[in-house]
Parts: C-alpha cells; structure tokens; sequence
C-alpha cells in the first residue's frame, strides 16, 4: 500500500507540474515573469493596483478551463514527441542521404513486392506513392533541420505524416488484405471529419452529393489530410514542450 501510495503522490505531482507550467505559459501572454523558478531573484510579477488585480484574476480564471481542455493534448504529446525525438535522432544520425536511402529502400520493397502482386496499374502506382514519399520524407528532414518551432510544425510534420502513409493507402487499393485493414478505418475518420470538422459554410454536404470514398478517392483523402494530420501532430507536441520541456 505504501507504494501504491507513493506512486499516486508521484503521478498527482506530475499532473500539477504539468498543468502549473501550462497556466503560467497561459499568464505570460499577458503579463512577464509569470514563470515560478528558483532561481529567479526577481520572483513572479504581480500587478499593484487594484484595477491590474482584477484584470489579472480574471486572465487566471479564464485561463483555468482553457488550460484543463488542453492538458489532454498535452498527454498525446507526450507520446508523439517520445517518438518523434527517436526519430529525429535516427534522421540526424543518416543525414539527408541514409533517409533518402533508407525510405526509397522501404517503400521501394514495397513497389517489388507490388510488381509481383499487383497488375501493371497497381505496380506504377504503388511506384509513384514510393516517389512521392521518399521526396516527401527528405522534405520533412530538411525543414526539421532549418530550425524554428514554426517551420518544423507547418512544413516538417505534414511531410512527415506524407511519407508515412501514402504508399499503404495506395496498395490497399489493389490488396484485399491491406484493404480490411485500412479502409474501414479511413471511412470511420472520414465520417468523423465530416460531421465535425467540415461543416464550415456547409462543406460536408458538398463533399457527400459529389463524391464517393472508394478506390482513389481515399489516395486523396489521405493526402489531404497529411496537412492538417501533420499540423495536429505539431501542435499536440508543442503544447507537451510547453507543459514540460524536454531538458526537464
């Protein structure tokens, strides 16, 4: 009982780090040095007048529920960036060249594989996806590598995500096996991302009375959404540094 105890108070102790670091992130938008350190000699900014209390307590309190709404991402985050930062570790050791290699390598297996698999449609266009993920994964290298946490978000991760997924949305296609297992998954997103993320100006009902998921359009379903995909990646890492930065 005593462990389970201790490791309680460990996790409890985490989670009010983590959400102490995100409300001071919150509070500094408005205010400086709302950041708690020890060695600060200064110590946290506080307003002096009675009218500056208000405005403050009141930036706190609505950051209280923004902050609580966005804790969850910062979990994800956490898990993205434990990945991320092996891979970026890996990229830096290959240089631009090993993860051109090693990606034509993967992909390119599977455009053989596809040669002897798929008709000559199926081969050309596995082959393409292949092309088109490899260059995609030396963009991603190169805008990792120009620095800024802007860059990286923007242009890095949706590249990224480009190369990741592309050349095995694009064998389902012609693989029943590979179908079962990505298709019914991609119509359930689909579904979700219509019914709750493409209703601006009635976007959702446009896409239903002209299209149909199936064959190539789930290609382009899934290279549409390596942007955004990517983007969210970002964004759910980006709050994680911001809740506990990585030379914690």
């Amino acid at each position: 009982m005593a462990v389970e105890s201790g490791q309680s108070g460990g996790v409890l102790d985490a989670l009010a780090y983590d959400l102490r670091r995100l409300h001071e992130n919150w509070m500094a938008l408005l205010y400086p040095r709302q950041r708690e350190s020890e060695h600060d000699v200064l110590g946290k900014w506080t307003p002096h007048t009675r009218h500056g209390w208000i405005a403050y307590r009141t930036w706190w309190l609505i950051g209280a529920p923004i902050i609580a709404l966005l804790y969850p991402l910062a979990l994800t985050g956490f898990v993205t960036r434990y990945y991320a930062r092996r891979i970026d570790s890996v990229a830096a050791g290959l240089g631009l060249v090993g993860v051109l290699a090693v990606t034509a390598l993967v992909w390119g297996a599977l455009t053989v594989l596809a040669h002897f698999q798929f008709s000559t449609t199926g081969f050309l266009a596995v082959g393409g996806a292949a092309i088109v993920a490899t260059c995609s994964a030396g963009a991603a290298y190169v805008f990792a590598g120009v620095g800024g946490r802007a860059t990286t978000v923007v242009l890095a991760y949706p590249a990224a995500t480009n190369a990741l997924f592309l050349p095995p949305v694009v064998a389902a296609l012609f693989s029943p096996t590979l179908a079962s297992m990505i298709f019914p998954g991609s119509y359930t997103l689909a579904v979700w991302l219509l019914d709750n993320v493409l209703v601006v100006a009635g976007l959702n009902e446009t896409l239903r009375a002209n299209y149909t998921l199936e064959g190539a359009a789930y290609v382009a379903m899934w290279f549409g959404i390596a942007v955004p995909v990517g983007w969210l990646l970002g964004l759910v890492v980006t709050v994680a540094d911001l809740a506990r930065p990585t030379d914690r």
